[in-house]
């Protein structure tokens, strides 16, 4: 079954109604049918009401048999009671594609994020693009396949009303015709500026929707209750949400004001165009069936235009501008087999910086210059250095998180870019300083490290080693217990037991290279210290790479790199450094209260 994929291109409505199709054959081609038949109808209907009305009348002069009159009102009648049935049909057919949708594109948008260069995630701009592509994702492509398909459907009721009337009375449909166009064109250019304006929005709504969140949820009731800090964020919140609500209703206002202004215009032209029919009535042009049947349709035909034709086209225009979007966000770059599981079984011998100067994308400023070290397989390394010298990046880069940098990084002495993505995987296991807190089991949390399948063995070795059975034997439900607030019977822990689970995370993959950037920064010093000195242990004969600003827990590393300004200002032991009496000494020593 073929899939939907964000794949770098231009989308246009042809692809919204691909993706329909893909997510819902079966109601999308109901859909479709449902909404020919409806398109064609009202022409019909013009007619046969005309007929209807003019046998009724023939009835008096004996011109028509009540047998015509049943006929055509049976007709009638047939037409209104389908007319009532098929819109609920429909309701149900697009809310079963949308359901549809929601597995569709979700999959679609999670594969995509799942595969985009590191650089998007960490840009404020792609990040807002992302979120505005995300936010009832299928709800918007739902609402574009349906709008345009009511919209050529419209266009085809209008196009045999029109031709109705240029039969009967030609230079009525024209006037019509030459009103209609430039409400049309409104229509277009106000859906354009609908979404330009909710672009903007976009950033304040964001805003708001954190401090809801910050003000109603169970993650932060803790320092809600103590600090009461409620009645402060919640005239934050006003503010944010009073801005997002007037510029909306700014925008919306002007183009409600020009649009319905045409409307009026309209349909004031057509109490003109009523009373300029009655001379045709009168001397036999058009009969009087047709007269009442084509005073009834031009009203309703002015109505659907003024109303649902512009805000039809409205919303049809704000879609392609939400294609655009997608155009954008299919368009990011990706690594390649970004989504491969990890190798299994690979070998690690050394890793090198040779001369690797780097800055983020959109930023002047270096992070690095002309850094040079090398890792040894089987050895514990600590990179030190104050906040903001760094070390976050060396970490980055050495896992491919970015690949855009001067120099070479070297992995078993060939060059890092030149590894698949499942072969960079394989090669680290990583806590960072942000470490997920799953709202899973406590298993569980654990077992996301077993990347080729849960090991129960290497899972009970790794709860044991970092000693999480007297957590677990505290829990309701043992290993099993639901943590996190997100359930209501959820378990929440301490900091330093989050800790400890991302750690034995760590601790049961089999990659050779473990990294640590700083994911006990919360923790005070001497507890961090303790806390790398038992992992250190635990990972005796494998290679671990400490990062961290405080130099309480780097002492037991085999060997040191001091970070400052980019590149490596001092490196050695321990003991080396001490004496050398530099950078690394005067931290030390600035630290060494922390640890008495």
């Amino acid at each position: 079954m073929k899939k939907v994929r964000f794949e770098k291109k231009k989308y246009t409505y042809l692809d919204s109604l691909k993706i329909s199709i893909i997510s819902s054959p079966v109601c999308t081609i109901l859909y479709l049918i449902l909404s020919l038949a409806v398109a064609i109808l009202p022409t019909y209907q013009v007619i046969i009401n005309a007929r209807f009305i003019d046998n009724a009348l023939g009835l008096i002069d004996g011109s028509a048999t009540k047998r015509a009159v049943y006929i055509s009102l049976a007709i009638v009648i047939g037409i209104i009671a389908y007319q009532w049935v098929v819109g609920p049909i429909k309701a149900y057919l697009a809310n079963k594609i949308e359901m549809d949708m929601r597995v569709s594109l979700k999959g679609a948008y999670v594969e995509k994020c799942s595969k985009i260069e590191f650089k998007y995630i960490e840009n404020t701009d792609s990040m807002d693009l992302m979120n505005r592509v995300a936010d009832t994702m299928e709800h918007k492509f739902i609402d574009g396949f349906t709008n345009v398909v009511n919209l050529i459907s419209l266009f085809m009721t209008i196009a045999g009303l029109l031709i109705v009337l240029i039969t009967q009375i030609a230079w009525v449909a024209l006037i019509i015709i030459a009103v209609a166009v430039p409400l049309l064109y409104l229509s277009f250019i106000s859906g354009k500026a609908t979404y330009e304006a909710n672009k903007e929005i976009t950033k304040y709504q964001r805003k708001y929707k954190y401090l809801t969140t910050v003000m109603t949820g169970r993650e932060n009731v803790d320092e809600r209750t103590v600090f009461g800090y409620n009645e402060k964020l919640n005239d934050k919140w006003f503010e944010q949400y009073e801005i997002s609500r007037k510029m909306e209703t700014r925008t919306r206002a002007k183009w409600f004001v020009k649009l319905k202004s045409g409307s009026m215009i309209t349909a004031f032209l057509c109490t003109f165009i009523a009373a300029m029919l009655i001379n045709p009535v009168a001397t036999g042009i058009i009969t009087i069936g047709m007269f009442f049947s084509l005073i009834n349709a031009t009203f309703d035909l002015v109505h659907t235009m003024s109303w649902s034709l512009t805000r039809l086209i409205e919303a049809v225009s704000t879609h392609i501008e939400y294609l655009k979007e997608i155009t954008k966000f299919a368009a990011f770059e990706q690594y390649d087999n970004a989504d491969a599981v990890p190798e299994g079984g690979i070998e690690f011998k050394s890793l090198e910086f040779r001369n690797v100067t780097f800055k983020y994308p959109g930023t002047e400023t270096y992070i690095l210059k002309d850094m040079n070290m090398k890792i040894e397989a089987g050895r514990h390394y600590a990179f030190v250095g104050a906040n903001g010298a760094g070390k976050s990046t060396i970490a980055k880069l050495l896992t491919g998180l970015y690949q855009d940098y001067e120099g070479r990084i070297l992995i078993n002495g060939r060059d890092l870019r030149e590894y698949t993505a499942a072969q960079l995987k394989a090669f680290y296991s990583v806590v960072y300083q942000d470490f997920a807190r799953y709202s899973i089991s406590i298993w569980d949390n654990i077992a996301i490290g077993c990347v080729g399948g849960a090991d129960d063995e290497a899972i009970s070795n790794a709860i044991t080693a970092l000693k999480l059975d007297s957590v677990i034997e505290g829990l309701e439900d043992g290993k099993d217990t639901l943590l996190g607030k997100l359930a209501q019977e959820g378990k929440d822990l301490s900091g330093g037991e989050w800790q400890r689970i991302a750690l034995a995370r760590c601790f049961v993959s089999e990659a050779p290279i473990r990294v640590l950037d700083e994911p006990t920064a919360a923790l005070d010093p001497i507890a961090e210290s303790n806390l790398y000195s038992e992992f250190a242990k635990l990972c005796e004969g494998r290679t671990t790479l400490f990062f961290s600003h405080r130099l309480g827990s780097v002492k037991l590393a085999d060997y040191i790199y001091v970070i400052d300004n980019g590149h490596v200002e001092e490196q050695g032991t321990h003991s080396e450094l001490m004496a050398a009496k530099q950078l690394y000494y005067t931290m030390y020593d600035s630290q060494r209260r922390w640890y008495q």
